[in-house]
């Protein structure tokens, strides 16, 4: 074991007073003191008690702090992925969280409910699909940023030396951050990570997409929208594809991001509420999109932004305002690259979108992407990143980066001599099958962690066109949407700033939501029941029977234009305080 791994053997003893945490390969104990929360590391020298309890276990994830106490958190079940460069990555099947308190009953009833709330809280954050973890690999660090490395910075633990907007737990993990716990505490990735063996040509190699979630403005579909004053953009996530053959590994690099001005769009029970520009100096804008540019900048170099939104309504609002800011900015290494999705692939023209693609494909030359060689020798370099959005950066921005990456794919493979020079992928072979689906996978799974279910779209991604089973898909997901995001996103925002340690962990967390939130779908309820019953019961109609289905049916109309037109006092907002 490297002096940087970390422990992924390990069994917990525990006791009234302690917790006792012994890794497997090592002679060392943390002992954390239940009472005190106060953690040390000592050598095992037999202290641990013979009427300890037993339970083992493959990682520390960290401990957060709710009602009843400080909880550990522990990861107890794990799924084998594959091997990047050699070294093995997980993916996280099971954690558990257990209580430093023995008992609850220094709370009252209402607050042992509102604990047990906050436990729900973190454990959806942890069940939401896919966090990762590798013990000695750093997954939140691309392949180019980890050659930068320089011989001090491999002699730190992974989570020292990780890239802090990536590690999911990271919040969980401040009490494991002093370096002689360096071996327990396990950074958590939240995204996708797909590895694939795959033969083109009859030569083998290893194909893997790792997509990272940023923790910054991290949060649901329509609670978490655009910038904020530090230039932290919502839903950002970076996007690597690896090839490694026969010992060279290629790496390229691609990012998405909310558009970086003040904007929001709040569910109000609209199928589709319009987006919208704050009303705030135009400076303000400017410069939390200057920040965000430049930080951009620094880590990956030229940016190539892709704004695939509509240039007409409500989006073509936020296209403009979008606009105006870079060429009011007019740095020389940003370009801008407005295409309209929607409507340049109206009526089903989705091979428009190589339109897209041959603009951009000498600006993907220029950038290049990073390729070491098997001697250890630097034989490229990326020098640029093409940041996409949309307005979800979902489903329109997965399209287009996935046809980016399978450019960059055919390069890659050419250089390496897996294709021929010229040589394209097959689109009818097995590869194209396997690119097509993980693609397809990495949409689905980004969407669900945002928006609450699977990407749109994702039918053209896995077949290369769109058929009416993707249609009808899209149709379930874009209800179930609707549903989530309007009656549980607030749930949801919560439980993610609540796993950030971004709000204050308080009792009560009831809210008064007035007198509409109850009288109106009450109203709705019975006036639904009378009109049924009006119309289903009588034997034969008459002019008082009639009425009362027009009375009623009237009520059911009444009341749900007032339910619509007051929306945003009955959908599910965010109940903690943010700190």
């Amino acid at each position: 074991m490297s002096s940087s791994d970390v422990f992924n053997d390990l069994t917990l003893h525990t006791t009234p007073e302690k917790f006792y945490i012994e890794p497997k390969s090592e002679e060392s104990l943390l002992i954390i003191d239940r009472p005190s929360e106060t953690i040390s590391l000592q050598r095992n020298v037999g202290q641990i008690p013979a009427t300890s309890s037993r339970k083992d276990f493959c990682g520390v994830l960290g401990s957060i702090t709710l009602l009843a106490g400080r909880y550990l958190v522990i990861v107890t079940q794990r799924e084998f992925v594959g091997y990047i460069a050699s070294h093995a990555i997980w993916r996280l099947a099971k954690a558990e969280l257990l209580p430093y308190a023995r008992s609850t009953l220094h709370l009252t009833q209402e607050q042992i409910s509102d604990n047990n709330t906050y436990l729900n809280m973190v454990e959806q954050v942890l069940s939401t699909p896919y966090h990762y973890f590798s013990y000695s690999y750093d997954l939140t660090h691309s392949m180019q940023r980890l050659h930068d490395f320089g011989p001090d910075s491999w002699k730190l633990s992974l989570l020292e030396r990780a890239d802090a907007r990536f590690v999911w737990n990271s919040h969980l993990l401040t009490q494991f951050k002093r370096p002689e716990f360096r071996k327990f505490g396990l950074p958590l990735l939240h995204g996708f990570v797909s590895i694939n063996q795959c033969v083109i040509n009859g030569q083998s190699f290893t194909w893997s997409i790792i997509s990272r979630r940023s923790i910054t403005r991290a949060g649901t579909r329509l609670y978490r929208r655009g910038i904020d004053k530090d230039g932290n953009v919502a839903n950002f996530v970076e996007t690597e594809q690896i090839v490694e053959y026969q010992g060279d590994r290629a790496s390229f690099v691609q990012i998405r991001g909310s558009i970086p001005l003040f904007w929001t769009q709040n569910p109000d029970l609209r199928y589709k509420p319009p987006p919208t520009l704050l009303e705030i100096d135009p400076q303000e804008h400017h410069a939390a999109c200057q920040k965000h540019l430049e930080t951009v900048a620094v880590l990956y170099g030229k940016q190539v932004l892709l704004n695939l939104v509509d240039q007409k309504g409500a989006e073509g609002k936020l296209e403009k305002a979008f606009k105006d800011a870079i060429a009011t900015l007019a740095y020389p290494s940003v370009c801008y690259e407005p295409f309209d999705f929607h409507g340049e692939c109206r009526k089903m023209r989705w091979d428009r979108l190589s339109i897209l693609i041959d603009r951009v494909a000498l600006d993907q030359d220029e950038m290049g992407f990073f390729l070491m060689l098997r001697d250890g020798s630097l034989s490229g370099l990326q020098e640029g990143v093409f940041r996409t959005n949309c307005v979800d950066c979902l489903d329109r921005t997965n399209v287009v980066q996935s046809m980016l990456a399978r450019r960059n794919l055919e390069i890659v493979l050419q250089k390496l001599g897996i294709l021929q020079r010229g040589q394209k992928l097959d689109p009818y072979g097995s590869f194209e099958v396997v690119f097509k689906n993980v693609w397809a996978d990495n949409a689905d799974v980004i969407s669900t962690q945002y928006s609450g279910t699977g990407a749109l779209k994702t039918d053209y991604t896995r077949t290369g066109k769109r058929t009416k089973f993707g249609l009808l898909r899209d149709g379930i997901n874009s209800l179930t949407r609707y549903y989530k995001n309007n009656l549980m996103d607030g749930f949801r925002q919560d439980a993610i700033d609540l796993f950030h340690g971004n709000c204050e962990v308080l009792s009560p967390l009831s809210v008064d939501r007035g007198w509409r939130y109850i009288t109106f779908p009450s109203v709705f309820l019975v006036a639904v029941a009378m009109f049924v019953a009006s119309a289903v019961c009588p034997t034969e109609y008459s002019t008082e029977s009639l009425l009362y289905l027009l009375f009623w049916g009237s009520m059911m109309a009444a009341t749900a234009y007032t339910i619509f037109r007051h929306g945003t006092e009955f959908v599910d907002k965010p109940r903690l305080v943010q700190t």
